[in-house]
């Protein structure tokens, strides 16, 4: 099933859509959660062991309405991971994050982003002028908790997820190094597109999904999800370890190689710019950046 936020109507829907993705059908959920957080209303309601919603409305040409990231107000900060493409990792070598690139110590990079940066598809990503001049993009598949719990084991981690979507994390290079802490670099506001729906985990193993990024058309990113150092169940065995996760929590899984700071000189993103991200099985997100 793949499910998407949108507007119709002048309100906020959640709905399912069809297996070709032209159509859309709205979903009877809790009107003002549903208005509220989007499709976490429907993450919770099944997460509390109600059965899937059923119709509330005919199908709708997807053409007709407009998206919004499929968790448009996520419950709390996104837990990101940093470094988790080994191709990536070389990258950062040559660059002011060459020590973080030598990290070899067994466990991942984690940071956050607030929840108030997520924006959808075809909303802008807006560079704020006088703070930063070195804005990056970042193609990432993130993954969805379904199932909350604390201390997950690895072995049984993937039982707690939901479903996959894609995130752009976007990323202010100066402030980042500027403030050692990544957190600030990471969540101004716009600076995560989310979508273009949620695909749930019974429709995709997301092991092996092939993830590119282009910038103006240009071919910047790609790689396969297998080529990750931390795979999906030791992320959320890391990111519960003495925290609780909740449905509709999501972790974004780190970027490959191909970023505008890997570059020599490097392509930060400049008003004009356009990003767009697929990956398999999933869709594409795409953003304009102003």
């Amino acid at each position: 099933m793949k499910v998407a936020t949108f507007r119709w109507g002048g309100r906020r829907c959640v709905g399912a859509l069809s297996a070709d993705a032209s159509e859309i059908t709205p979903l009877a959920l809790p009107g003002e959660r549903a208005a509220a957080v989007g499709a976490l209303a429907l993450i919770e309601w099944m997460s509390a062991g109600k059965p899937a919603p059923l119709a509330s409305g005919p199908r709708l040409p997807l053409a007709a309405v407009q998206l919004e990231a499929p968790l448009p107000q996520p419950r709390r900060n996104l837990f990101c991971i940093g470094r988790n493409y080994r191709a990536h990792a070389r990258e950062l070598a040559g660059t002011v994050f060459s020590d973080i690139a030598k990290k070899e110590d067994g466990w991942p990079i984690v940071f956050t982003k607030v929840p108030e940066c997520v924006i959808g598809p075809g909303a802008p990503i807006r560079v704020p002028a006088g703070i930063t001049e070195q804005v990056d993009y970042e193609a990432e598949l993130a993954v969805v908790i379904g199932r909350g719990g604390a201390n997950i084991r690895a072995a049984r981690a993937l039982e707690h997820v939901w479903g996959y979507t894609i995130v752009n994390d976007v990323s202010a290079r100066d402030v980042q190094q500027r403030h050692v802490q990544w957190d600030l670099g990471k969540s101004f506001d716009t600076f995560c597109p989310m979508g273009p729906w949620l695909v749930d985990a019974n429709e995709l193993d997301a092991r092996d999904l092939r993830l590119r990024c282009w910038v103006n058309g240009e071919l910047r990113q790609e790689a396969r999800t297998s080529e990750m150092i931390f795979d999906i169940p030791t992320l959320i065995e890391t990111c519960s370890r003495g925290i609780t996760l909740y449905p509709g929590d999501v972790i974004a899984t780190g970027t490959p190689a191909g970023v505008g700071m890997g570059f020599a000189p490097p392509k930060w993103l400049r008003s004009g710019d356009r990003v767009r991200i697929e990956i398999e099985g999933i869709g594409v997100l795409d953003n304009p950046v102003q």
